[in-house]
This record gives structure tokens, sequence and C-alpha cells, in this order.
């Protein structure tokens, strides 16, 4: 059996280079040691796979030969009921709980609901100011979640959520202050304005807004309502048990954080890239201009361009730049390697996405490649893959396109910075640094061919 290279870097410094520097400390790895080597992380001694050989093993042998460990990091954010802590058993009831409402019928009945968020939200920006891209994408995705997720429209209830949200996120947005979460011996509470104290005051005054709005919606239900929480609140499993009050907490709290802000995140990069390259932008709105005047939010989603633009989007910073990680049940056979019971295993998202024998020249933003080729789930996975994929992949990818697709076709803009935008660490997830500065040029005059999803209001 071969042996798996490892780091000789102390650990410490180990787990500093990945908060500090991910992209670049894993680039640095995979060309010294390959396609599967050991470093030392938050989370101890992991086997970090690239290659889609390796990530179909595992993926589809989840369950079977892996279990999920449960992360401290995660369960600090939110919560241990969170489907993202769970495992076994209670992970896949909880994932069979909240599967309907990101599919289907479900997810297209947000279609027109995303549009005018959009539409709305950047119709408050000012023509002839700059303004950052991902802040305007919080605010719409944010939106989107509230009202989708929660079904609350304008009320007090609402920005208060909204604020408290925003405010906690940022608590650990940079690099130095995601050290947060990844340093236990940080997390100490010494009064309410010590980083951890203040996190921790911020987290529970957000939980507390949450348990009071699904307590008030539990006595009132409305089984006609059609957001998420009520669908939460009705769900049952195959033994007629429903979601206590302390599980919906946490995946709303879920949903709040990996419903908005990693959508945020990808929406600002694909602004980005679409003004980056002129060629891009030029192929990508004389498509939009073909759709005709009764094309609803489905037929723009099936745009092939536009799909093909948020694809190279997620391949080239994808957000979460790393799998779930997997622990071993029992000894294990991986790619050659003999894994011992208890190993933990993660894929690298990034590194699979930077393959040449994937992509080639995968350092430029080539939307061409995915109308070119298809790509395997093992070869393109930047919601993860195995029982551990992202649960709102489909919802998504759905706000993604329609939110790309209204702005473009609404506004012009530009670009407010030549310089290159580089990747930085936010929190768990992976952002454009400085959030991208943009031009708001004006509203975008329109032809009669357009779809009423798209209409400047």
């Amino acid at each position: 059996m071969k042996s798996i290279k490892a780091s000789k870097i102390p650990a410490l410094f180990q787990i500093l280079q990945l908060v500090l520097a991910p992209l670049n400390t894993l680039e640095s790895y995979a060309k010294k040691y390959g396609d599967i080597f050991t470093m030392i992380t938050a989370l101890g001694k992991v086997v970090m796979v690239s290659s889609p050989q390796a990530l179909q093993e595992i993926f589809t042998k989840d369950n079977n030969e892996y279990e999920t460990p449960g992360s401290k990091i995660i369960q600090s954010m939110i919560g241990e009921y969170s489907i993202l802590a769970l495992e076994g058993d209670r992970h896949r009831r909880e994932r069979k709980l909240l599967m309907p409402p990101f599919h289907g019928d479900r997810m297209r009945s947000y279609g027109e609901l995303i549009c005018n968020i959009t539409k709305e939200a950047a119709s408050n920006l000012t023509e002839g100011k700059t303004f950052i891209a991902r802040k305007l994408m919080q605010e719409i995705t944010i939106q989107v979640i509230l009202q989708a997720v929660f079904g609350l429209y304008d009320s007090p209830r609402l920005s208060q959520i909204r604020s408290m949200l925003v405010d906690w996120l940022e608590l650990t947005a940079s690099p130095l202050r995601a050290s947060l979460l990844f340093f236990p011996w940080l997390q100490k509470d010494l009064g309410p304005w010590s980083p951890w104290g203040k996190y921790q005051r911020q987290q529970q005054k957000l939980n507390e807004l949450l348990y009071k709005e699904i307590t008030t919606r539990r006595s009132q239900l409305d089984p006609n309502r059609t957001d998420i929480l009520t669908l939460m609140l009705l769900a049952r499993d195959e033994k007629d048990q429903g979601m206590t009050d302390q599980e919906i907490q946490d995946e709303l709290m879920t949903l709040l954080f990996a419903g908005h802000e990693t959508t945020a995140t990808a929406l600002a990069w694909a602004v980005y890239w679409v003004h980056k390259q002129p060629q891009v932008y030029k192929k990508l709105m004389e498509e939009l201009e073909t759709l005709e005047t009764d094309a609803d939010p489905m037929t723009i989603f099936r745009l092939p361009y536009l799909t093909a633009v948020c694809q190279e989007t997620l391949r080239i910073y994808p957000v979460a730049f790393l799998t779930v990680p997997r622990r071993t049940k029992q000894p294990v056979e991986l790619q050659g390697h003999q894994l011992e019971a208890g190993t933990i295993i993660q894929g690298s998202i990034y590194l699979t996405h930077q393959r040449e024998d994937l992509y080639p020249e995968p350092k430029k933003f080539k939307p061409e490649r995915f109308l070119e080729s298809q790509f395997s789930p093992y070869q393109y996975l930047p919601f993860g893959g195995g029982s551990r994929r992202c649960l709102g992949m489909a919802l998504a990818n759905f706000e993604m396109r329609l939110v790309l697709a209204t702005i473009l076709s609404n506004f012009e803009m530009e670009l407010a910075e030549n310089q290159p935008v580089k990747p930085q660490r936010r929190g768990l997830t992976l952002g454009p640094k400085g959030g991208v500065k943009m031009l708001m040029k004006g509203k975008r005059i329109q032809s009669q061919k357009k779809s009423p999803s798209l209409v400047t209001i």
C-alpha cells in the first residue's frame, strides 16, 4: 500500500495557513504532494483528496463506510440540530422532511418573487454612484430568504431579523476574524466587547427572534401558506412525528446562513466576471435580448449561456471550497491507500475545479467549457456531493440565474476599478475581496420583446 504524504510544517501554522490563505495553501500542497495528502486543519489530521475517482469512491459509499463527524465549528454557528451537523438516521430523517420546499413546483413558485425583489433592490441604487456588488446581492438574497422561508414581507420582524443577521455574519467576515471559528482557545466570553462575547450575544438575540417567530406561527398555523417555515411546521415523518421547535430553529439558522450568504457571494462573483470579460457580457446580453414577452422565470432559468456563466462562476472560485468532512467507520482502501478507522477525509472542491486535465486553462473564466462538455458530479461539485450535497442546490441555481438576468436586463453598470479582484476567506466560505466595487450607469431602455418578469419598475 502507498503511504500518504504529509506536510512537516508545525500544526498551528498549517491551520493558520488554511484560515488566512486557503487557496494558496491548498494549491501549494497539491503541487508538492499530488491528488491526496494529509494536512492539519481545525478538525485535526485530515486526508485531503481532489481526484474525481477518489471523490466518487467516497460519495458512492456514504453512510456505509463513512460518517460525518459532528463539527463543533458548524454547531457553534447554527446549532447541533442543523442538517449540516447531524449524521446517520437523524440526518436522513431531517433531509427527507426538508427536501420538498426546495424542489419542483414549490421552488418554481418563488420565481416572480425573486425577480421583483431584485428589481426593487437595484432600483434603490443611485445613478452615477458606486456601490458594492456583494452588499446589493446580500440585500436581495436576504429578502428572498425572509419572504420565501418565513413568509415575512414588510414588517418590523423582517427588518429586525435582517439587521441582526447581517451584523452577526460580519463578526466573522474577514480572514482574521474568521479565526474565532477555528481556534477553540479564542472562544472565550470575556464580556460584551470581547470578540467571542459579542459573537455569542448577537447569535443569542437572533435565536430568540427565530424562536419567537416559530412559537407564534405554530400557535396560528395556516396550512394554506406556502412559505418554508409553514411547511416545516406541517412536515411529518413516517412515524407521524413533526419537527421540534429546537430542530426548526437550527434549520432556520442554517437556511439564513447557507441560503443567502453563499448565493450573495456567488452573485457578486458573477457580476464581476461578466463585466470583467467584454465578450462574455456581449454574448450574455444577446441571449437575454431573445426573450419573448411571455417568457416566464423557468424560460429564463433554462437559457444555455446564462446557465454556463453561472456554472463557470461556481467553478473558478467555489464559495464552499471544501466538501463536508467524512470519517471512516472501519479500515478503508482509497486509491491504493489504506486508511484506518476514524480517519477524517475531506474533498477539495477548489482543487478539483482547477485540474488542467478537466478544465484546460483553469484560471481563465470560460463559460463555453460548459456548453462544449458535460462534467460528472465528481468533476464539478460546487454544492458538494453524496448524501451531503447541499439541500438548497436547486433553489440556489434558480435564484442565481434569475437575479443575474434581471439585473443585466434592467440596469447598466460597470466595474469601478480595473485591478483584478482576488478571493478571500469570509467565515467558512470564500468571497471576493472588497465585495466588488461597481458603478451604476443607469436603467436600461427596454425592448418590446422583453419578458414581463424583467420589465423595469
